[in-house]
């Protein structure tokens, strides 16, 4: 016998014990210890060691211990145990893969709600003063005359914030336009042009005949003086 055959024998061996260990030791042994049988049964008495046991001993003793104990149900039975053990731990190991895969989903979730709940308005969608930007477009765009003029009248709002913002102070919008260089100030034109056409609106009411192009011309204006400083987008 080669080396080859040497080691493919041992490994047979290995083989063959850990067989007898799983499904006929174990299983007969657990019988044993838990149905001890009756004065006079099979199970061959247990004497005192004394003297150093051999491998093969130790099989012969086992292989009688397994057939001694084959009278019991575990043993009749241990085969189907087996499966059915190790199918409810393949059960149990796939719930739990699925529970922990859905507490990372939920948690995933959370966090992306808890990170949407914690930005602003303006960070996330649009500033305020866009916001009233878009009404406006959408009221000067609109069939309504009134509309027309509630654009306007917000646009010159609008204006006026502007011209606190950069720094230019008065008790009326003309003061604060007066106060403007031009240097710094390209549109101021436009704004004063606007802002009379304002005027004309909030003074004169309905009598003051208003047309949608003259409503959009000066919407128009404003719009420039906003984009001038980009007030809007």
């Amino acid at each position: 016998m080669n080396g080859t055959d040497t080691v493919f024998g041992s490994f047979g061996v290995i083989a063959q014990f850990f067989a007898h260990a799983t499904f006929q030791w174990l299983p007969g042994s657990i019988s044993t210890a838990f149905s001890p049988g009756e004065p006079g049964s099979l199970i061959p008495p247990i004497a005192p060691v004394s003297n150093p046991v051999g491998f093969g001993e130790m099989i012969g003793f086992l292989n009688q211990t397994s057939l001694a104990s084959t009278q019991y149900p575990l043993y009749q039975k241990w085969i189907s145990f087996v499966v059915f053990s190790t199918l409810v731990s393949l059960c149990l190991i796939a719930f739990i893969i699925y529970c922990s895969m859905r507490i990372k989903q939920i948690r995933a979730n959370e966090e992306e709600k808890f990170a949407a709940s914690a930005h602003t308005i303006t960070s996330q969608d649009v500033s305020r003063t866009q916001m009233r930007w878009h009404r406006i477009t959408e009221q000067i765009h609109s069939d309504g005359e009134q509309n027309w003029r509630l654009a306007i009248l917000e646009a010159d709002i609008m204006l006026g914030e502007l011209l606190d913002v950069l720094g230019y102070r008065g008790e009326t919008m003309g003061d604060k336009m007066r106060n403007v260089e031009r240097a710094d100030f390209n549109t101021i034109d436009m704004a004063w042009e606007a802002h009379r056409a304002r005027n004309k609106v909030a003074h004169e009411g309905t009598s003051l005949l208003l047309n949608a192009r003259e409503a959009r011309r000066v919407i128009a204006l404003y719009e420039r003086v906003f984009r001038e400083f980009q007030f809007i987008e």
